[in-house]
């Protein structure tokens, strides 16, 4: 039996239940994150990582970020994790502050 996935999903609401503009982040945050994918796996330059996607959760903007980034690339994890705490956004899923520290 195959562990299930753990993914931390970073919500477009901060943590005094603003939206978060602009309103594309989500896709903008997931591109910057496309050149991150699984040794040998194949994707053009217009499609997002599997690791790092945006959705539409409940109505909000969201980005579920798969928890193998952490090990993948450190300072990608990091990179994420940091731009959800910058700005106050509200995060479900695994607690990335409970994963331990990233070495850098």
């Amino acid at each position: 039996m195959t562990e299930p996935v753990k993914q931390l999903v970073i919500h477009g609401v901060t943590r005094q239940d603003q939206r978060f503009r602009p309103s594309d982040w989500a896709e903008r945050l997931a591109g910057v994150m496309s050149q991150f994918r699984p040794a040998g796996a194949m994707g053009g330059h217009l499609t997002y990582s599997p690791y790092v996607v945006p959705r539409l959760i409940d109505g909000v903007r969201c980005v579920v970020v798969d928890a193998r980034l952490r090990e993948l690339e450190p300072l990608a994890w990091k990179f994420v994790c940091g731009f959800a705490e910058d700005n106050n956004l509200k995060t479900s899923g695994i607690d990335p502050s409970n994963m331990g520290p990233v070495d850098s």
